[in-house]
């Protein structure tokens, strides 16, 4: 066991696996295909790469196939403070990662086929450590904030299938590290909250926390037809608790009487329900999923407020002779329900969700290509740009309180967000 999860770490921050991801916390797409035709792949076959979408599809392979590659990942995000609504924006310094993804399937016999998967899927997380803080007028208020969630998956997977038909298993060994630093000061006037260290002014933070989870993903196929296909597929919930985190990032503000008591350290990956259609056109396919990601039952995001996202994805492909052209688009909405800031707690998780973790992107257009470099190499790219969306919530009870009834005119706090993402990936066929 110890020696499975110094691997996973190692292998994770060797490739600095750490991003705010698409959906929520999860990328769109895993693999150049995937992120090229919208984040689809739960009934459309994409070589190795499926295995971490829908593990009874790598059972169209006919051979052995080896793919690995990465993600060149630039999200940009922006925060104003929590006490002044007409301060300026200041950009945090987590704007670029690097996202792996290595898969290899083999067919055993005519109804079998082996497959494992190792992929960065899940992150989060801003730097505004550098952005001073100013104890006499609260202005530059993002706590100079550092988080840093970081989830990779290993994977391996059998799938059964017939002519036309498969299922899949896939037990899921899941890594995920969490770190949240901050500063609690600035507060009105240099006078700070009650229960404030001399000088209103208090480090938070415990460095980095690492758990290892287990879950499990399912999933089947049917051949309606030669040329129409159906999936679905489900990812069980992954609890992992990450000591001394949530805990410690929200003690201050317990200490304060703003939220009822410390936050729980767990933070469960979600469930996944999947379904999906690929139909076949001659040389063209096109690509329709639908995916629930069960936000609100997961705990930690739960107790934040997040809902259930219901994410619809659309890719189409152009297969010519030795290459492929894709396009897609995907369209979830933001999970995180705003809470009602003139309350303590509400606004405590305001500005916990629209600070810390701003996972509100909502819609991704993406395109990418692919060139058989030979009889058995084949190199694949995809981009995906996500526009920028601004999220404002409301935290006037938090301003209120922190600085000592000084402030009590209602006070927000907004970010925008934007996302670009490069995939490159190659597979080799033997």
């Amino acid at each position: 066991m110890k020696k499975t999860k110094l691997a996973l770490a190692i292998a994770t921050a060797a490739f600095a696996s750490s991003a705010m991801a698409t959906n929520g916390t999860n990328m769109t797409g895993v693999g150049a295909q995937s992120s090229a035709m919208g984040g689809t792949g739960v009934a459309a076959y994409y070589g190795a790469e499926n295995v971490i979408v829908n593990p009874a599809m790598i059972g169209k392979s006919t051979g052995t196939e080896f793919s690995f590659g990465g993600t060149l990942f630039q999200p940009s995000v922006s925060n104003n403070g929590v006490f002044d609504a007409g301060q300026d924006f200041e950009d945090s310094s987590a704007d670029t990662f690097v996202i792996p993804s290595v898969s290899l399937t083999s067919r055993i016999n005519d109804t079998l086929t082996f497959g494992i998967g190792m992929y960065g899927t899940s992150g989060m997380g801003v730097d505004y450590s550098s952005k001073a803080i100013d104890l006499a007028t609260g202005e530059i208020n993002q706590f100079e904030a550092q988080t840093n969630l970081q989830i990779m998956r290993f994977v391996p997977t059998l799938a059964y299938n017939e002519d036309n038909f498969g299922i899949g298993f896939s037990p899921i060994i899941q890594y995920g590290a969490l770190d949240i630093n901050y500063n609690m000061g600035g507060f009105g006037a240099g006078s700070g909250a009650p229960g404030m260290p001399s000088g209103g002014y208090q480090t938070v933070g415990n460095g980095m926390s690492s758990d290892l989870g287990f879950g499990y993903s399912i999933g089947g196929y049917l051949d309606a037809t030669e040329d129409l296909t159906v999936a679905a597929s489900y990812t069980s919930a992954i609890d992992m608790k990450y000591d001394n985190q949530l805990s410690n990032a929200s003690a201050p503000f317990a200490t304060f009487g703003l939220v009822p008591g410390a936050f729980s350290d767990s933070l469960e990956q979600p469930a996944e329900l999947k379904a999906g259609v690929a139909y076949q056109m001659g040389n063209i396919t096109l690509t329709g999923d639908y995916k629930q990601i069960k936000w609100s039952d997961a705990k930690g995001y739960g107790d934040f407020g997040w809902e259930d996202q219901n994410v619809i994805a659309l890719g189409a492909k152009y297969q010519g002779n030795g290459y492929w052209l894709g396009a897609g688009f995907n369209k979830a909405d933001n999970p995180i329900k705003e809470q009602d800031g003139t309350t303590k707690a509400g606004a405590v998780t305001n500005m916990f969700n629209n600070v810390f973790f701003p996972a509100t992107t909502e819609q991704h257009i993406s395109i990418g290509g692919g060139y058989n470099l030979t009889k058995n190499v084949s190199i694949d790219a995809a981009i995906v740009i996500a526009p920028e969306v601004e999220t404002e919530v409301n935290t006037t009870a938090l301003t209120t309180a922190l600085s000592n009834g000084l402030n009590t005119a209602p006070t927000s706090n907004t970010t925008k967000h934007s996302q670009n993402a490069y995939t490159v990936s190659v597979r080799y066929n033997f």
